[in-house]
């Protein structure tokens, strides 16, 4: 991990403060000058920069954004861009309290914005932590949903067993002074949201004799670490890791601001090959995993159905309380079903002309009116009924506030909402075609249908499909007349989770992610346990380049051995 390290003039032991950062690394000249002011008024201070920004890019000296599918990549291996950059801060407080003029019982954290977050939890997470400064960060975890906030303040399942009052109340009896601005933009972090925490944090202080040790500030500014940041933070540190003052903002004493030459550890595009990126990384571990899977002796089928679940985030299929019938257009019956969990559900059936062929249910990653005609045309030839849906944030469910607000990716706000809230998206997907395939039983008494899905989409199909095989007492709460899936379609969907080339990261949505995913295993596994014709259509890595020949021909085989190790039937081919 690239850093620098401010020492004040003299021999110390002096204290000592982490300095932690948001997306753009250490250079900001505001967050540089965190260091500088610490150092001229007595304190050590490690400024480190966040995992996949500064000189830990994908290309060392080429800045880039470490969020998006690139940041919650690491959610697919098991782990978050939160962890790692928690475990990162851990280390660097590793560091200072083994250096011979550091104090090592008067260590302070400190960050603005993002870096106000890894603040909060460093102090929540490690007790040697005395005392804490997040800037521009504090808020809620509930604002965070549908907002447009970065995966690395995302924590999967978080608001399922936490608020971010509970992590603030995590640091004490260390100290922490929160200071937000009153013209802040991002809802996460508007003093209301933050008060809401501070009030709730505060009886844990009072219990344990320490309510002066939580405070917060409020500064009439837009989003930033500026000068008036700083003062407090100045003045909070000399009280609790130095003995003096009463905790007042301190005069900032002048320093000078460096040229981002100065603090770079390497000359551009000559990094230490040991700085590892997310790129790297993820698919070092990915390899891991995916050896494991292969390495098996045995799949248990039922048990892998289970865990896939678990996966998703489904715990319950949920039933349908009404089916809302609007009139019939051009040979389409125009059907809304609402269902027990709060959704609506839009879907288009148009009976098969062929009665024995069943009904096809076919979804697309940008909504039933973005069906290719050549699909449609195609199931009709075959006789089979058609049916359209457009599932959570697609076609008439999607959110137009999601939609201003991913410039980054697809699906950026929508995903993380549902991570925050315990769910998957694909696990919400799967959920609701296996509600529209319960309606075409129930009420078109369908016996047999076929899941054609797109992208994303085509992964949910094939996951409804897995776990359909174990029958209704696989999925928790499934009822009614279940017909039976008899085949898949997945069309330019990713055949694994193994990361691939960081260049075209965001060629699928941010939909896509599973928490997990790859230690459960991967496609070639959810493919057998669907025990059924399963078939790819234009098949692709994680980064939508097409997969061909010899690698083509090693994915074939590692499907045909996942249905001999599980002791499943069916068939997978590729087009």
């Amino acid at each position: 991990a690239t850093a620098n390290l401010f020492i004040p003039d003299g021999k110390g032991p002096f204290p000592a403060v982490i300095n932690m950062h948001a997306h753009s690394g250490r250079f900001d000249d505001d967050d540089q000058g965190v260091g500088h002011s610490l150092a001229v008024n007595g304190y050590v201070c490690l400024s480190i920069d966040p995992w996949g920004a500064g000189e830990r890019t994908t290309i060392h000296g080429k800045e880039e954004y470490h969020g998006s599918n690139l940041g919650a990549s690491f959610m697919n291996i098991g782990e978050s861009l939160m962890g790692v950059q928690i475990t990162d801060n851990v280390r660097g407080v590793d560091l200072l309290v083994s250096l011979p003029f550091v104090d090592a019982k008067n260590i302070g954290a400190a960050g603005a914005s993002g870096g106000g977050n890894q603040t909060m939890w460093l102090a929540a997470v490690d007790d040697r932590v005395k005392a804490s400064a997040p800037v521009v960060s504090v808020g809620t975890f509930e604002s965070y949903v549908m907002r447009d906030n970065c995966i690395c303040e995302t924590l999967v399942d978080g608001l399922s067993f936490t608020e971010e009052a509970g992590v603030l109340a995590l640091t004490a009896p260390g100290a922490v002074q929160i200071c937000n601005h009153l013209q802040d933009k991002a809802p996460a972090f508007f003093p209301s949201e933050m008060l809401r925490s501070y009030n709730n944090a505060l009886p844990v202080f009072r219990m344990l004799g320490v309510e002066k040790n939580i405070d917060y500030k409020l500064f009439d500014l837009p989003h930033g670490y500026v000068a008036e940041d700083r003062e407090a933070m100045l003045g909070w540190f000399d009280l609790h890791l130095k003995g003096v003052g009463d905790g007042s903002p301190k005069k900032e004493a002048p320093f000078e601001i460096l040229h981002e030459g100065e603090l770079m550890i390497f000359p551009v595009g000559k990094r230490d090959p040991r700085v590892i990126t997310t790129e790297i990384y993820c698919k070092r571990r990915g390899q891991e995993l995916r050896e494991a899977m292969l390495n098996a002796k045995a799949v248990n089928a039922a048990q892998k159905r289970k865990s896939l679940l678990e996966a998703l985030r489904v715990s319950e299929m949920p039933s349908i309380k009404q089916a809302r019938r609007y009139s019939s257009e051009n040979g389409w019956d125009r059907i809304a079903l609402e269902t027990s969990d709060g959704k609506l559900i839009p879907v288009l059936v148009q009976k098969p002309s062929q009665p024995a062929a069943g009904y096809t249910i076919v979804s697309h990653p940008k909504g039933k009116h973005n069906t290719p005609q050549a699909i449609i045309e195609e199931l009709k030839q075959k006789g089979s009924g058609i049916v359209l849906v457009d599932l959570t944030g697609i076609g008439e469910v999607a959110s137009k506030r999601a939609d201003r607000q991913d410039e980054d990716a697809s699906f950026h706000t929508v995903s993380r909402a549902e991570i925050w809230l315990g769910k998957t998206t694909l696990g919400e997907w799967t959920k609701e075609l296996h509600t529209v395939s319960s309606f075409l039983g129930s009420e078109y008494k369908a016996q047999k249908i076929r899941l054609d899905g797109s992208a994303e989409t085509g992964i949910a199909s094939l996951f409804l499909a897995a776990v359909a095989a174990g029958g209704p007492s696989t999925m928790p709460g499934a009822r009614g007349n279940l017909p039976v899936i008899e085949s898949v379609t997945v069309r330019d969907a990713p055949i694994s989770y193994l990361f691939d080339q960081r260049e075209t990261i965001n060629h699928f949505t941010m939909a896509i992610h599973v928490p997990g995913f790859l230690n459960w295993g991967d496609v070639s596994l959810a493919s057998a346990l669907a025990g059924k014709n399963i078939t790819f259509i234009n098949p692709l890595s994680m980064s939508g380049r097409p997969i061909s020949g010899n690698e083509l021909d090693q994915y074939k085989n590692e499907f045909q051995k996942m249905i001999r190790l599980s002791g499943q039937k069916g068939t997978v081919q590729f087009k």
